[in-house]
């Protein structure tokens, strides 16, 4: 596998029960697949003690830097600030929960050679309520509909980017839209968009705040409001 310089991008809200180990993990599997990289944290204004975890490690390890938003911006605008930091060839987007396994981060990067953004799809339903499936279902319907997007889990933790993806980009969503509009972005500017099959480890620790009501509204009023621009 080709050795690339890497950016790890993980946003972060309110994960001081998980990011300790998160960080030790991704650590490890950077020193074996990279000779130059960096782990971002992007903390969403969390309440907890997460960010100061974040930084104490940082004080001690170069490779760790931490940016620190001074509001909560429901996810979009945490992992916009942690992608507009990335300083290397790569850049690999995963959740503070990491719940993606090292196999599967390898098999992901194995697959840069024909694209340039790499995207994981569950391969299972993670969450068997109705209420998340038809919401699921319903926002990548609408997804597919309105953008043209055929990514059957555009919201997955984990997405791999060349850095050329990246570079101008003016994300203005601030939910997780935001991966929508980066895919957009890609795919309006002649990128190869790859997607594979991979079955997600389930959270242990900590809650998800992905499905708040809160953050499902900024989710559809961004898709609203980016649709409107584009018909301008």
């Amino acid at each position: 596998m080709t050795k690339y310089s890497m950016s790890f991008v993980i946003p972060m809200y309110n994960e001081s029960d998980n990011i300790e180990n998160t960080l030790s993990r991704v650590s490890r599997l950077a020193r074996e697949i990279s000779d130059d990289y960096e782990i971002i944290v992007s903390d969403d204004a969390s309440t907890d003690a997460g960010a100061d975890i974040v930084a104490g490690i940082a004080s001690k390890d170069p490779h760790v830097k931490l940016v620190r938003l001074s509001k909560n911006t429901k996810f979009g605008g945490a992992l916009a600030a942690g992608l507009e930091n990335v300083a290397k060839d790569v850049a690999i987007y995963t959740d503070s929960d990491l719940p993606v396994k090292d196999e599967d981060v390898k098999r992901g990067l194995s697959l840069l050679d024909r694209a340039d953004v790499i995207t994981g799809c569950s391969m299972v339903i993670k969450d068997m309520s109705l209420r998340r499936i038809v919401m699921s279902k319903g926002y990548n319907f609408l997804v597919q509909l309105f953008f043209g997007l055929s990514i059957k889990d555009i919201n997955s933790g984990f997405k791999i980017y060349r850095a050329k993806v990246l570079k101008g980009l003016k994300l203005v969503s601030r939910s997780p839209f935001v991966d929508v509009e980066i895919f957009v972005e890609a795919k309006k500017r002649g990128f190869i968009i790859k997607q594979f099959g991979l079955i997600f480890d389930l959270r242990t620790h900590g809650v998800s705040t992905i499905s708040r009501f809160s953050v499902v509204a900024r989710t559809f009023y961004d898709m609203l409001k980016y649709k409107l621009m584009g018909l301008r």
